[in-house]
C-alpha cells in the first residue's frame, strides 16, 4: 500500500466532512480510468467513515480506478442507502463496495445488486449470501476485547472485577453492533461473574441520545462502575456525560473506534479504553478486492481486518498511533 506523505490533524481532517457529503451527490471525476467502483458507506459525515473513504480514495489512485464516494448523512438513513445502492448499480460499475446500514433491510437490495455486479461488503454484514468477499473486523472478538478491557479497568480502579455495568448500543439491528454486543456479554458471563449488566440500552444513532442515556444511568444507578459504548457515536455521548459529571475515576468506559474527541477523552481519563479497528485498510482493501473480483480473479470470501484495545498506557506505541492517526490525503 502506498503511504500518503502528510498526516493531517484530526481537526483538519474532520473539516472535510462537508466535502464528503457533497460526494454523496456527485461522483469523483478526477480519474481518466474506464473502471468505476463506487464505495457506499453508512455515514459520510463521521470521522470513522471518512477514514474508510480515504483508504478507498488511495486505492483508486494506486490502481487507476474511479472511486465515487457515496453514502447517507446518518447511519439511521436505511432507505437512503438502499436508493444510493440502486442508483450506483444502475450506472453499470465494475463492482460495488458497501457497508450495509442495517442487517435485515439491506439483504434483498444486495441480493438484487449482486445479480448485476460483484458486491464487496465491508465493516457490517447484511442478510445476504451474495457478497463476493467480505472485509471486516471480527466484531464478536471486538466485543470480547471490550469486555476484558472493561474488567481490567474496573479492577485497576477498585481492586476487584465486581460491580454494576451497562451497555449502550447506537442502533438496533446493525450487524456489527449486534456482534459486538454478543461478544461482550459472552465474555462477561463466562469470565466475570462479579460484573452484573444492570442496563442494556439502544439509542437512535445520535450522540446527544447517548449523552442523555448516560446521564439518566448515572442518576438511576449510583453503583455503576462500568459502561461499554459499542460505537464511536455512543462513545462520544457517553464520554461527554462522564466528563460533565467528573466521573472518570468512578465509572470506567470502553468505547469503540476513535476520533479527536474520544482520543481526547482517553488522554484525560474520561474513557478507560477504545477498541480500534482499521477503517483505512477496509476502504483500501475493499477497492483492491473489488477490482480483482471484477476481473474474475479469486478473492478471499472473508477477511478479518483486525481490532486492538487502546488505552492511555499504549496509545503512543507506533502500531497504535498509526491507527489513531491514519495517513490520509
Amino acid at each position: 500500500m502506498t503511504l500518503m506523505k502528510n498526516i493531517l490533524s484530526r481537526r483538519a481532517f474532520t473539516s472535510l466532512a462537508g466535502a464528503a457529503v457533497f460526494a454523496t451527490m456527485m461522483p469523483m471525476t478526477s480519474f481518466a480510468a474506464d473502471v468505476t467502483i463506487p464505495i457506499i458507506v453508512k455515514d459520510t459525515t463521521s470521522f470513522y467513515w471518512q477514514i474508510v473513504l480515504a483508504g478507498a480514495r488511495a486505492a483508486g489512485k494506486d490502481l487507476g480506478v474511479n472511486v465515487p464516494e457515496l453514502g447517507a448523512q446518518s447511519e439511521s438513513d436505511i432507505n437512503g442507502q438502499i436508493t444510493i445502492l440502486e442508483n450506483a448499480v444502475a450506472g453499470a460499475p465494475a463492482a460495488v463496495v458497501i457497508s450495509p446500514t442495517e442487517f435485515k433491510a439491506l439483504g434483498k437490495p444486495i441480493d438484487e445488486a449482486a445479480k448485476a455486479v460483484p458486491i464487496i461488503g465491508i465493516d457490517s454484514g447484511a442478510d445476504s449470501k451474495a457478497f463476493t468477499s467480505f472485509l471486516t473486523t471480527d466484531n464478536v472478538q471486538g466485543g470480547r476485547i471490550a469486555a476484558d478491557g472493561l474488567a481490567a479497568a474496573i479492577k485497576e480502579a477498585t481492586g476487584k472485577e465486581e460491580g454494576e455495568i451497562a451497555i449502550i448500543t447506537s442502533l438496533p439491528g446493525v450487524g456489527s453492533l449486534d456482534q459486538r454486543h454478543e461478544g461482550f456479554v459472552e465474555v462477561i458471563a463466562a469470565k466475570y461473574p462479579g460484573l452484573k449488566v444492570v442496563a442494556d440500552k439502544y439509542a437512535d444513532g445520535q450522540a446527544t441520545t447517548g449523552l442523555n442515556m448516560m446521564t439518566d444511568l448515572i442518576t438511576a444507578n449510583p453503583n455503576l462502575v462500568g459502561v461499554f459504548a459499542s460505537n464511536l457515536i455512543m462513545a462520544q455521548g457517553v464520554g461527554q456525560a462522564i466528563a460533565e459529571n467528573k466521573l472518570g475515576d468512578k465509572i470506567k468506559v470502553i468505547g469503540f473506534d476513535s476520533d479527536e474527541k474520544t482520543v481526547g477523552f482517553l488522554k484525560e481519563g474520561v474513557l478507560a479504553g477504545l477498541v480500534v479497528q482499521d477503517p483505512y485498510r477496509m476502504g483500501y482493501d475493499g477497492i483492491k478486492t473489488a477490482l480483482a473480483a471484477s476481473k474474475k480473479e479469486k478473492v478471499e470470501a472473508n477477511v478479518d481486518t483486525g481490532a486492538n484495545l487502546v488505552t492511555k498506557a499504549n496509545m503512543a506505541d507506533p502500531k497504535i498511533d498509526a491507527l489513531l492517526n491514519p495517513k490520509v490525503n
